[in-house]
């Protein structure tokens, strides 16, 4: 009977691991991002001056006429119910629903004149997302760009979507469109697994049950054995392991570290928490965090879907859109106000308001006319709200007409606005995308210059 020769292991081949499973064997389901990163051209390390993205996305279509744009001389039907309330800069006002964020607003920019045709929420959302009037099936969304032409330089995703968006649009926002799905953001939290939940935990680095932290240790180990290191898969491989048994990604998504005060100034609702681990993992390294603007159930109510700014009211059984429900402005906007003024008030004292740029927007506004006690769907003329990353705060630029159902001044179309993103994140517009990587810039817009300081 033969015996097994000494290191015998060694014989088999890296192309025989990976045939039986490679990094598979290990147990690790890991997101498609990871597998291309040394598909890439090697980039040097880029300096900590360089820029993130936050952008919060109010799913539903936010009504401009209540919160950034209120037109207090109109009739009640268009004003609504809310009064305006003067901000921090001379002149201007916003809702009464947002006395945080107008305290404030020299910290920030309104865009009041943004605009374009989709009034579906599948295609505004692409739209908005895209930063193009007329994407592409396959136009990728700003996330999946910055993965693209700024990838983290630390050991955590570069794009990140936290919370899911509902079954009105299509999952276009989980994919990296024509970059590729290793382009695609990692998403935490869908509908009520959120932070806010009592017990919540990202589970996204764990292995499979079956493989414990020894297990997965003791196949590493024979991994290390089989092949010596220096190749681009052996990187790749690391770098999974890191992610998975590694403490630098996982400490990023852990709001039990932080400070239960400024978890409460956050707002203990999931569009607070979800700011605030948005935070955290802008400052671990990632590029670009969507955030779904949901602002959860009141304690009274079932969860119906994310879709909080969608308020259409009695006639669509979602309750007034000026109550205290969960399709109700009562509700909503104080959740906004908490949330988004801890955010930027958080990243000014962290240092990090001046390399991160905020954005608040949804796929289109409300309607002028109030109808049934709700707004319907208008891209004609909305809000945006921009701060960080040399925005001029206390801005408002362009307007809207006396009833805030059309530009007067200063259009902000989509690639308008998608160009002024890209250069508030040091990324040209011209930047060339594309599978031949010439053919489809990253905007056809120009920036916003009067925006900046």
């Amino acid at each position: 009977m033969s015996a097994t020769p000494p290191n015998s292991h060694r014989m088999l081949s890296r192309r025989r691991l990976l045939q039986v499973g490679g990094i598979g064997a290990l147990g690790l389901n890991l997101p498609h991002f990871l597998r291309a990163a040394e598909q890439e051209p090697r980039r040097t390390p880029r300096p900590s001056s360089e820029k993130s993205c936050i952008f919060i996305v109010q799913y539903g279509g936010c009504s401009h006429i209540d919160s950034f744009d209120p037109k207090p001389a109109a009739p009640e039907e268009i004003r609504g119910a809310f009064k305006s309330i003067p901000t921090s800069i001379p002149g201007q006002r916003i809702g009464e629903m947002l006395p945080r964020l107008a305290a404030m607003a020299d910290r920030y920019c309104l865009v009041r004149s943004m605009t374009h045709r989709d009034s579906g929420h599948d295609g505004g959302m692409h739209v908005c997302m895209t930063g193009h009037s007329a994407p592409l099936v396959e136009t990728p969304y700003f996330g999946s760009v910055m993965a693209k032409v700024r990838p983290s330089t630390t050991n955590v995703p570069s794009y990140v979507w936290v919370q899911n968006l509902a079954g009105d649009v299509q999952p276009r926002y989980l994919n990296g469109g024509f970059l590729g799905p290793k382009y695609s953001p990692m998403r935490i939290g869908t509908d009520l697994d959120n932070p806010s939940a009592p017990g919540f935990r990202v589970s996204a680095f764990d292995p499979p049950k079956e493989n414990s932290p020894e297990r997965l240790k003791d196949r590493w180990d024979l991994l290390n054995a089989m092949e010596p290191s220096g190749d681009n898969m052996r990187r790749y491989q690391e770098r999974a392991v890191d992610l998975v048994a590694g403490p630098e990604a996982r400490k990023a998504f852990d709001l039990d570290r932080e400070n239960t005060k400024l978890r409460d100034r956050y707002g203990r609702h999931p569009l607070g928490q979800n700011l605030l681990m948005a935070r955290r993992l802008i400052e671990s390294g990632v590029r670009l965090v969507s955030v779904t603007a949901w602002c959860g159930t009141p304690p009274t109510e079932k969860f119906r879907n994310v879709q909080t700014w969608d308020m259409h009211g009695e006639g669509a059984g979602l309750g007034g859109i000026f109550g205290k429900g969960a399709f109700g402005l009562g509700w909503a906007l104080p959740n906004l106000d908490q949330g988004v003024s801890a955010l930027l008030e958080d990243l000014e004292l962290r240092g990090l308001l001046e390399d991160t740029l905020v954005v608040l927007v949804g796929e289109f506004g409300r309607s002028p006319k109030v109808v049934k006690a709700g707004r319907d769907h208008w891209p004609a003329c909305y809000s945006a709200l921009l701060a960080g990353a040399g925005i001029r705060g206390g801005l408002i630029y362009g307007a809207s007409d006396v009833q805030g159902g059309y530009v007067r001044d200063c259009p902000v179309k989509p690639e308008q606005f998608g160009a002024t993103l890209f250069h508030a994140l040091g990324v040209s517009p011209e930047t060339r995308l594309g599978a031949d990587g010439f053919t489809k810039p990253a905007s056809t817009g120009q920036p916003v210059m009067e925006l900046f300081a």
